[in-house]
């Protein structure tokens, strides 16, 4: 699964979390079936972060970190216009969102952002505790783009 591209793993994934989200959504309601999902989801993404820093060889700066999101353009899933990157920083803005796109075709664009979005920020605690995400704004919440703003600090937080 190292080789397919992400945007296929998360296809494969919603076709799983359908059901089970939508009994949770029978059984606890939709506010309580979204918390537990997106606990769940953001999880998975501290988790994945790990095994890709783990494989990193103990290097987790920036340009590694932006070498990944290869993976997660793979198949033209994603269209970005990289605004500035250095050693400290990697600001871009993703034009054009497949994930969004796919999930609104399979009906789950309203948890969308919980499938996906959700996961950005929560990979960084994983990957590399100094790096940091600041994100006002998404396609998945109607937003023309999204703003990806990545700050790698001198020190891990507390």
């Amino acid at each position: 699964m190292q080789d397919l591209p992400i945007i296929d793993l998360r296809r494969i994934e919603a076709n799983i979390i359908r059901p089970i989200y939508e009994e949770m959504v029978n059984e606890l309601g939709e506010e309580t079936a979204r918390r537990i999902l997106g606990r769940a989801i953001r999880r998975n993404a501290v988790e994945q972060g790990r095994s890709l820093a783990d494989g990193s060889d103990g290097r987790t700066g920036i340009a590694q970190f932006a070498r990944l999101l290869e993976r997660w353009k793979a198949g033209d899933a994603l269209r970005i216009d990289v605004l500035e990157q250095d050693d400290e920083r990697f600001d871009f803005n993703v034009v054009r969102c497949r994930y969004a796109e796919m999930y609104r075709e399979m009906g789950l664009g309203e948890i969308g952002r919980l499938l996906s979005c959700n996961r950005d920020g929560a990979l960084c605690e994983g990957y590399d505790p100094r790096l940091e995400l600041t994100r006002t704004q998404t396609i998945m919440e109607g937003a023309t783009h999204c703003n990806f703003r990545y700050r790698l600090r001198r020190e891990a937080p507390d």
